[in-house]
């Protein structure tokens, strides 16, 4: 069998995904090359900040539903029998407010919020909740069983199991998407196919320069406190249309995220501390179990301010190949929040994609 080349420019969630997935196939010899590893917090690099977990954004018939649905199960399956990943089973409450319609936040959620969403056949212990249950100010909720995914331990154990299937990591930056084929990449010196999983970076990235993705900036709060193990969302907030309040609490010790905002071409990347405490007042009002009912964001015990930048492509995420130059290259980027709850269908997307340029070119 011909040893087949490839480079995944990208170590976030979408390149390590993909890696992962194609080293479980025969005659591959992968390289991760990137700029940002697991273990890394810059700005650039957006999937260590994610809360991360799984409440479905893509719509009914969208490719991008497709996707989210082929990740549940992945994802579900690590939650059972690989304490290792760090991923945890979490109730997960969705509240609607109907003056919020038309909002940033309820327009990125608007499959979320629906009483009839497509996955509802797919997460378990979906239900609508009875109108009685709702508190003050919230005209509908849904519930079903979510998970929650503490990502310092997630990154790196996908970068075990690359590891394990011998894929090989190098850091490298790239001002052109050919330079992943010079011969000092790839240790054959000859590269097959390239993998681009650059996130938001795509933008920059000469031979692609997408314009089309831009950062969707997320602020988060990361406390001590417990929720009760439940996870929260709701429609919009009466502070800002592109603010958003939402709860989740991270696998094995991660601590609890309280968002958030969802803040379209803003690139900047240091915590906004009016927002913060916006972020915080919030949460204690939509789950006042994070403070035993005591009011006040003081009894919020904070372990640091985030700040991540979704990488959001207009027209939705790029899973295609194309030709650049004397190289055939498969895009996998651009999912914004969608990234971790859509990973595993986006790359075995990109994995089939990949696998159609070696059989096109096996029979030439």
């Amino acid at each position: 069998m011909t040893q087949k080349n490839v480079v995944v420019i990208g170590a976030g969630v979408a390149g390590l995904t993909t890696a992962f997935l194609l080293s479980k196939r025969p005659g591959y010899k992968i390289v991760v090359a990137a700029k940002h590893m697991p273990g890394d917090y810059d700005i650039e690099y957006a999937s260590p900040w994610a809360g991360a977990n799984y409440m479905p954004v893509g719509v009914r018939g969208t490719q991008a539903a497709e996707w989210e649905k082929a990740t549940w199960g992945p994802l579900e399956n690590l939650a059972r029998n690989h304490p290792d990943a760090g991923v945890h089973f979490q109730d997960c409450e969705i509240r609607t407010r109907s003056k919020d319609l038309g909002s940033a936040t309820a327009n990125w959620f608007s499959e979320l919020l629906s009483p009839n969403p497509w996955f509802k056949d797919v997460v378990p212990n979906f239900r609508v909740i009875p109108r009685e249950e709702l508190g003050p100010g919230v005209d509908s909720a849904t519930s079903f069983t979510s998970v929650c995914i503490n990502t310092a331990i997630y990154l790196p154990w996908l970068v075990s199991q690359c590891l394990k299937n011998g894929v090989i990591f190098k850091r490298k930056v790239f001002q052109h998407i050919l330079e992943t084929t010079k011969p000092n990449v790839h240790p054959s010196g000859y590269v097959d196919l390239v993998i681009n999983c650059t996130g938001l970076m795509a933008s920059q990235l000469g031979g692609v320069e997408d314009k089309s993705v831009v950062p969707a900036r997320g602020q988060i709060v990361v406390v001590r406190n417990d929720t009760g193990g439940k996870m929260f969302d709701v429609s919009g907030t009466d502070d800002a249309d592109d603010e958003a309040c939402y709860i989740m609490m991270r696998a094995a010790g991660g601590g609890t995220i309280l968002g958030g905002s969802y803040q379209m071409r803003n690139w900047e990347s240091q915590p906004d501390p009016n927002l913060a405490v916006r972020i915080m007042k919030r949460a204690i009002e939509m789950c006042p179990e994070l403070t035993g009912g005591r009011k006040g964001i003081e009894n919020l015990d904070i372990v640091r301010h985030a700040v991540g930048l979704r990488p959001v492509r207009e027209g939705g995420t790029r899973v295609e190949k194309e030709r650049i130059g004397n190289v055939w290259v498969v895009h996998n980027y651009g999912a914004g929040g969608a990234g971790y709850q859509s990973s595993y269908g986006c790359a075995q997307t990109a994995v089939n994609l990949a696998e159609e340029v070696f059989q096109k070119r096996a029979q030439l």
